[in-house]
């Protein structure tokens, strides 16, 4: 039977309808670009950096201190002294309580009020205690030693003047960073071994180890929670890989910047941060498929950042560098400390 012209009208209007909207989502897609920069200044040098969206705050370890900067407009709003080597910060909205990393001589955990910004005590670890997090699942504050190739684990409401940490869990190898998902495990990067080692934080040992190839030296880690995906930042080979963390399969991988530090996921899509100034988004683009969407230039030195989904801002902390001599690094110029915004952009 032959169809009217009032039959086949609704259809192509609707197909028309369907090409402006594909059209339109495809204009509308985000880009990144560096927004501001905020000239802190201040003695140290700078490894990882924290953001907390609820108060604006970002927490930067500084080597021998910790800085609190209101992440809207980079003012500095507290500075918690006392540390030897400053690595991490972990915080613990729910007891009010904040825990850095000392990785300086036997190691510690310094603990301070979240309200206050005061320290409250630090806790004995492990020398080289490193990166830090906090994990809701099992109400730990998690850290790693990288001389001791171990695991800490540490309740937040711990006594800051008695408290101990738990007996560390042997990791087999030298950790760098870790994430933790929703059901008691964590997941550590072992740089020395190329291997990403699984925690079962009840058993209290590792149930598994996955090579990372073909990336190596694996140093960033971020985790995509719901669809139970790991980010992993390598070294030698620069890669970002991105791991399935149920099998650890290895479903991606791109090439990155040189000196990845840190890798984070925001929701939608994951950075690495590398030290030639490179800022890689990656992306899922359908089912199974992931893209590197955009390369963002950033000082060199910006290796290490912080994210806030929230305000779709990634927080970079970098300073000038001097000229470097022939097989020498260089070095940062002295109070030229300095974080970068970057910052998401819709046309």
């Amino acid at each position: 039977m032959t169809k009217s012209r009032s039959t086949y009208y609704p259809v192509l209007m609707l197909a028309i309808l369907n090409v402006v909207c594909l059209g339109q989502r495809g204009f509308s897609q985000t880009s990144w670009a560096v927004s501001q920069t905020f000239h802190i200044g201040g003695e140290g040098g700078w490894d990882y950096i924290t953001a907390d969206p609820s108060t604006h705050r970002l927490y930067v370890t500084r080597s021998t201190h910790t800085m609190v900067i209101d992440s809207e407009n980079g003012k500095v709003l507290a500075d918690i002294s006392g540390q030897k080597r400053s690595h991490g910060v972990a915080l613990v909205p729910a007891v009010g309580r904040g825990f850095i990393t000392d990785g300086g001589g036997d190691g510690g955990i310094v603990v301070f009020d979240l309200k206050t910004d005061r320290a409250l005590g630090t806790i004995p670890a492990l020398a080289d205690a490193d990166g830090i997090i906090y994990d809701p699942a099992v109400n730990q504050i998690l850290a790693v030693s990288g001389d001791k190739g171990a695991l800490i684990t540490l309740a937040p409401d711990v006594d800051p003047s008695t408290g101990k940490i738990d007996p560390p869990i042997d990791l087999g190898g030298a950790p760098e960073f870790l994430a933790a998902d929703d059901a008691g495990k964590a997941y550590v990067n072992l740089e020395d071994k190329n291997q990403v080692a699984v925690v079962d934080l009840k058993q209290r040992r590792v149930v598994a180890r996955w090579p990372v190839a073909p990336g190596g030296s694996p140093v960033g880690m971020a985790m995509d929670g719901h669809n139970r995906l790991l980010f992993i930042g390598c070294r030698n080979p620069q890669k970002l890989i991105v791991m399935n963390a149920d099998s650890g399969k290895v479903i991606a991988d791109f090439p990155i910047g040189a000196g990845v530090d840190a890798t984070k996921f925001d929701g939608t899509e994951a950075f690495a941060s590398c030290r030639d100034g490179k800022l890689e988004v990656t992306k899922q683009t359908a089912a199974g498929k992931f893209e590197v969407v955009e390369t963002v230039t950033t000082p060199m030195g910006a290796r290490t950042m912080a994210v806030d989904p929230q305000a779709h801002k990634v927080y970079l902390p970098t300073a000038e560098f001097q000229p470097a001599a022939a097989g020498s690094k260089p070095t940062a110029k002295p109070g030229t400390f300095m974080i970068i915004v970057v910052s998401e952009r819709k046309p």
